[in-house]
C-alpha cells in the first residue's frame, strides 16, 4: 500500500476526526453538525499519530468535512504531504436534531418514544428534527464515489465523522444499514476503501494500531 494503487483503483483512507470535549465527556454527549468545537489536546495528539501513520503513503489529496474538528485533523495530516485540505458540505456529520448536546440516558428518559424508534431502526427513523442513517448515506456516497473517480490511480484521505463513516462502511460489510450503530469508529481511526471502476471494497476497518 506504500505505492500508488493500480491505475483503475482509488485507495481511500476514510478517517474519523480526533477527540473533542464532547467525545471526552462521560457520559458522552451527541455531537452532530451543530456543535463545532475544536480538538482537545488529546485530539491533537491523536491527529498527529494519524498523520504519522500516513506519512509514508503517497497521498495525492486530503478532503474533509467542513466542521472544525474534521478540518483540524485533516490539516495535521495534509501538512506532512504539503497538501491543502478541500472540504465538502456533504461530508458533515449526521444532524441529530433536538438531541444535539444530550447524552443517551437523558434522551431515553425525556424522549422515550423517539429514542426507541431510532434504536429499532436508525436507517428509517431519523433523529427527531434531524437525519436518519439513510439520509446521511444518500448524501455522502455520491461525494465519495465522485472523489474516487477523480483520483483513480491515487491514494487520498477523507476525514469525516463517527456516524457518517459508520453508514458508509456498514453496507460494505454486507450488513443492513440499521445495524450501523454496532460498527465502531474510534477517534482518528483508519478505514481503507479501494474503489475499482466505481465499486468500493472495504479493505481495513477501524484500524487504531497507530494510537496509544
Amino acid at each position: 500500500m506504500r505505492k500508488d494503487p493500480p491505475a483503475e483503483v482509488c485507495r481511500m483512507f476514510l478517517c474519523r476526526h480526533g477527540a473533542t470535549a464532547a467525545n471526552e465527556m462521560r457520559p458522552y454527549i451527541l455531537q452532530g453538525c451543530e456543535m463545532n468545537g475544536p480538538l482537545t489536546p488529546i485530539g491533537e495528539a491523536q491527529a498527529s499519530s494519524l498523520a504519522g501513520a500516513l506519512q509514508n503513503f503517497p497521498l495525492r489529496a486530503v478532503y474533509a468535512s467542513p466542521l472544525l474538528r474534521a478540518r483540524q485533523t485533516a490539516q495535521i495530516v495534509a501538512e506532512r504531504h504539503r497538501l491543502a485540505v478541500a472540504t465538502d458540505e456533504q461530508l458533515r456529520e449526521c444532524s441529530v436534531g433536538r438531541w444535539e448536546g444530550m447524552d443517551w440516558e437523558t434522551i431515553r428518559t425525556k424522549d422515550a418514544a423517539a429514542h426507541d424508534a431510532f434504536f429499532a431502526d436508525p436507517a428509517t427513523n431519523p433523529h427527531p428534527g434531524g437525519e436518519s442513517y439513510t439520509d446521511v448515506l444518500n448524501r455522502a456516497m455520491p461525494v465519495l464515489s465522485s472523489l474516487a473517480e477523480k483520483h483513480r490511480g491515487e491514494a487520498i484521505v477523507v476525514v469525516a465523522h463517527n456516524m457518517l463513516n459508520r453508514v458508509v462502511v456498514t453496507p460494505l460489510l454486507g450488513l443492513p444499514l440499521k445495524t450501523a450503530r454496532q460498527v465502531k469508529q474510534a477517534n482518528c481511526c483508519i478505514n481503507v476503501i479501494e474503489w475499482t471502476a466505481g465499486k468500493p471494497e472495504l479493505v481495513t476497518l477501524n484500524s487504531i494500531l497507530h494510537l496509544d
